[in-house]
């Protein structure tokens, strides 16, 4: 069994706000090319948490790609605490809500609301020991709210047999100029 934990950055951190964004369309593309190489590499599970963003976007492309591979993975969206993300504006809250009804499995990795920041620590903790490699999409040079995360998965796969892979803002320009290169040969 392999699974893959995947995360980055938050939508607003990246500045999109719209599904319609071309910055989103690229992202798409990346986690399109990416999951589907892991898949192919023989991933069981996609496990995510449900932030706006790369986590609830790769959710959404793992969706898509079960088409394309039927039974050959299964998704799951693990939440840090419970009734995460019930302070977002609603239509933040159906997001999250679709993402969870079009996993394989949800669950919150505390039972209690959020009271502190050990509870995210968990949360890492967690997904680290029940996950063989990470997929982040997240620039060093750029930071986010993923550094923690990075931080914690340098940390374990210093004593650990765990792969991390970081697609950072070079590979995503260079994504975003092979999409616009591919428009234009083919509006011509």
């Amino acid at each position: 069994m392999s699974r893959l934990w995947i995360t980055g950055y938050r939508s607003y951190e990246l500045g999109i706000f719209k599904n319609n964004d071309p910055k989103k369309i690229v992202i798409d593309k990346v986690l399109n090319d990416n999951l589907s190489q892991e898949i192919m590499n023989g991933v069981d599970w996609i496990i995510t948490g449900g932030q706006l963003g790369i986590e609830q976007w790769s959710l959404e492309t793992a969706n898509t790609l079960k088409k394309e591979y039927p039974n050959e993975f299964k998704t799951s969206v693990m939440l840090p605490f419970k009734h995460f993300g019930e302070q977002w504006n609603d239509e933040n809250k159906m997001s999250l809500n679709k993402c969870i009804q079009h996993s394989d499995f949800s669950a919150s990795v505390s039972n209690e609301k959020y009271k502190s920041p050990m509870q995210l620590r968990a949360y890492q903790q967690f997904m680290l020991t029940h996950t063989d490699k990470a997929l982040l999409i997240y620039d060093l040079d750029h930071e986010g709210k993923t550094k923690y995360d990075y931080n914690q998965i340098k940390k374990y796969s210093e004593h650990n047999d765990y792969d991390l892979r970081l697609i950072d803002f070079d590979d995503l320009q260079e994504a975003a100029t092979e999409y616009e290169n591919s428009r234009k040969n083919f509006e011509e």
